[in-house]
């Protein structure tokens, strides 16, 4: 019986030595907030624009063939707790005599459906986007109208990140 005790504790040393001092690393992917925000703040500059009519899609316009100021805004949001959005003028100046920074807002990001509310210069409001694409570099956004078979879908590629 001894012997029995003696090895079922050192058998427990042993495998408690050898498997307590392994760690196994999981690699944390990013989430929504994440890649939308960086760790403080991102800014994203809108690259191209869809619109959707009863299922036809318009094809892809890049932003830079619309006669539109806004075109090139950058778009910041920070990962702070207040969800800090803020839109400036981009090299195309819509206002002169105004201040770079135009819009100070807040985002919300709903995980759930996918919903990311914000401000778009190009349409001057604030509309619940669903979220089609996001990754660290890229994302596309889609406003479904309520009353028509129609939508909107904008793309914007990040510019800078902290």
């Amino acid at each position: 019986m001894r012997h029995f005790i003696r090895l079922l504790f050192i058998t427990g040393v042993v495998g408690w030595l050898l498997g307590g001092c392994s760690e196994k690393i999981e690699p944390k992917p990013a989430t929504y907030s994440q890649l939308l925000t960086g760790t403080e703040k991102k800014s994203w500059k809108m690259v191209s624009i869809q619109i959707i009519d009863k299922g036809t899609a318009s094809g892809v316009i890049p932003v830079s063939q619309l006669n539109d100021c806004s075109t090139d805004d950058v778009l910041t949001f920070y990962a702070n707790a207040e969800h800090k959005f803020e839109a400036s003028q981009g090299a195309s100046i819509c206002y002169s005599g105004e201040p770079d920074l135009y819009v100070t807002d807040t985002w919300v990001l709903v995980n759930a459906n996918a919903t990311l509310q914000f401000y778009i210069p190009l349409l001057n409001g604030v509309y619940p986007w669903t979220i089609k694409n996001l990754t660290a570099t890229t994302m596309t956004v889609q406003y479904y109208f309520p009353d028509i078979d129609a939508s909107y879908q904008f793309t914007f590629n990040s510019t800078t990140t902290k």
